[in-house]
């Protein structure tokens, strides 16, 4: 079958060596949106090799390498056809308080989970990123497959998204999706056809080329930290999301976000209303995170609204000190 599990989960794992820049940062960064107005002090942040910061959800592209839903499709045991892949879910936990402007380190990346939901198969995607200094940061990668379910394997979690609290939201802002995003998105490293070619994304049953789910990750993240942390990068902790559905280039995203308290010890999502993003006994412990002091946590949802605020990221949560 397509899908081997068994292989999938017993591969060795990708080792390989990965390199930034300023310059790579402040192209992620105009890929999810950053620099409107572009003279703005704030938005200076994002931009200006001076004064720059890095958004956390950088880490996603850092090195220019392969993104870890099209990675997880070149692992031993997976020959799927790229135009049958969804991105189900991100996650990403930082070991230390920012991510470095330029820097050089190893990521291992390697499938931590296979799941069988029938209609469909999902690999969990891990990837740890160390420098001389220590661990850095690790992500995760949620990859739905369409059409390579139905083996008898373990279904794992829920894949349902949970709804949105039922109280008003405490912010609600509004960002502007440019024509062009995809294409300038794309230049940090996901080469998908899905996100330029109308051809590739029509056999894939869109109507047009779709934005990248990852930088819609990326334009949410900055709207929280930029609406509830004053622009200060360093205060995320954790960040987790599953893709609800696709923005078209051109759209506006609405960005509606809940504070919510964290007990001590608990992670990102870990509340009463939030169902836990699927965990494997690999799964780096809490306590490597990043701690300063009180913790803190945002529910975040994103919608499309030209779409009827169309639901785009649900479950999504900012850990942050």
């Amino acid at each position: 079958m397509p899908v081997d599990a068994a292989e999938a989960l017993a591969a060795e794992p990708r080792v390989r060596e990965i390199a930034w820049d300023h310059k790579d940062v402040q192209l992620y960064h105009l890929g999810i949106g950053a620099g409107r107005p572009a003279t703005g002090p704030r938005e200076l942040r994002y931009t200006l090799e001076s004064r720059l910061h890095v958004l956390p959800s950088f880490a996603t592209v850092a090195g220019g390498g392969v993104p870890g839903v099209i990675g997880a499709l070149s692992v031993p045991g997976v020959d799927v056809d790229l135009a049958h892949v969804l991105h189900g879910g991100q996650r990403l936990r930082l070991h230390r308080p920012a991510v470095p402007v330029r820097g050089r380190a190893n990521a291992s990346s390697r499938v931590v989970a296979v799941y069988d939901k029938g209609s469909a198969a999902v690999l969990v995607l891990r990837t740890e990123v160390a420098d001389a200094d220590g661990p850095l940061w690790t992500d995760e990668a949620e990859v739905f497959v369409r059409g390579e379910g139905g083996w008898g394997g373990e279904r794992g979690p829920s894949g349902r998204p949970s709804p949105p609290p039922a109280e008003p939201a405490d912010h609600v802002v509004e960002r502007a999706v440019r024509e062009d995003q995809a294409l300038l998105y794309r230049l940090s490293g996901d080469w998908n056809p899905l996100h330029a070619d109308p051809e590739f994304a029509a056999r894939a049953g869109f109507e047009r080329p779709v934005l990248h789910g990852l930088c819609t990750y990326g334009a949410a993240l900055k709207a929280v930290v930029d609406t509830l942390l004053d622009g200060d990068v360093t205060r995320v902790r954790e960040y987790r999301t599953r893709f609800a559905g696709v923005v078209y280039p051109g759209e506006t995203l609405r960005v509606r976000m809940w504070r919510r308290p964290v007990a001590d010890g608990a992670g990102a999502g870990e509340t009463d209303e939030t169902e836990e993003t699927p965990e494997t006994e690999e799964t780096p412990e809490t306590e490597e995170t990043p701690e300063t002091g009180e913790t803190s946590e945002v529910r975040v949802a994103v919608s499309a609204v030209e779409r009827g605020d169309a639901p785009v990221l649900a479950d999504t949560v900012v850990r942050y000190g």
